[in-house]
């Protein structure tokens, strides 16, 4: 049975889920705006020739600049400021001295840790001339995302997030991972609940004005098969297969969901003019 917990009454992880109140939502609302800023700012970086790490460090920059610090990095001995995943990379890419090239996808994962609050999202970006099929992966995944962020209400259950991000990826025949979820955040950077894309609507912890969670869908062309490679992060797609993914980091309220991560300049899916 699902247990909920007011969030000032604890300050570490358990299995009961944290329900925040206004200060919390002023937190996230920071921490996620200052996300969403750092990858409107990398817009001009992500073009053919640049090296991933040299990304990384500038994704670094913008978060000490802004008085943050980087959770990713120290995290279970993970050195970097973000996770940096090319083509057929499911999620936890780590930023190297590999250069973007013409036709690549690329997502790049970042959480800001400011005042206390983890404002955790990631992006697609298209470098050079994307081919055709997989811009529309692209495509599609946001809109997963989406449709899913549509069911994130009070009353509703995770389930129905789930079942709304699958159904709509399998109508394009495409494979939905299983393997890595969302999660609460806050001031933890995971936390209770677990938050799958593949699911039955009414299953799972219902939705109660006050939770932080995130939806990360990771679309693959293919089979949702992943394997982690032997560097213990980076996960890949068994076939080979493109792999995509966004994610927003998200508050239920009395009515609906307040999108923290949203970009203030309108820079959510690509092409970014």
């Amino acid at each position: 049975m699902t247990s909920y917990i007011d969030a000032d009454s604890a300050s570490t992880r358990t299995n009961a889920i944290k329900l925040h109140g206004p200060e919390g939502f002023d937190g996230m609302r920071k921490a996620g705006r200052l996300a969403a800023e750092i990858l409107d700012a990398i817009v001009p970086h992500m073009v053919p020739g640049v090296e991933t790490q040299a990304i990384d460090a500038i994704i670094r920059e913008h978060m000490l600049r802004a008085g943050a610090v980087p959770a990713t990095l120290g995290y279970r001995g993970y050195t970097h400021s973000s996770c940096i995943s090319i083509n057929h990379v499911v999620c936890h890419g780590i930023p190297s001295d590999r250069t973007l090239k013409d036709g690549d996808i690329v997502n790049v994962d970042v959480t800001p840790l400011l005042d206390g609050w983890h404002g955790d999202t990631s992006r697609m970006y298209l470098i050079g001339d994307v081919p055709v099929k997989a811009k529309r992966l692209v495509d599609v995944t946001y809109e997963a995302m989406m449709r899913g962020i549509e069911q994130a209400k009070p009353g509703n259950r995770m389930g129905d997030i789930a079942h709304a991000i699958q159904s709509f990826a399998e109508k394009h025949r495409y494979g939905v991972v299983r393997d890595f979820c969302g999660h609460g955040l806050g001031r933890l950077f995971h936390d209770a609940p677990e938050v799958v894309h593949a699911g039955r609507p009414g299953t799972g912890p219902e939705l109660k004005p006050g939770m932080f969670f995130t939806i990360e869908p990771m679309i693959n062309i293919g089979r949702p098969d992943c394997k982690v490679l032997e560097d213990g992060w980076t996960a890949v797609t068994r076939d080979r297969s493109l792999s995509a993914q966004f994610e927003h980091s998200v508050g239920i309220t009395e009515t609906g969901c307040e999108i923290f991560t949203k970009s203030p300049t309108d820079r959510d899916k690509p092409p970014y003019a």
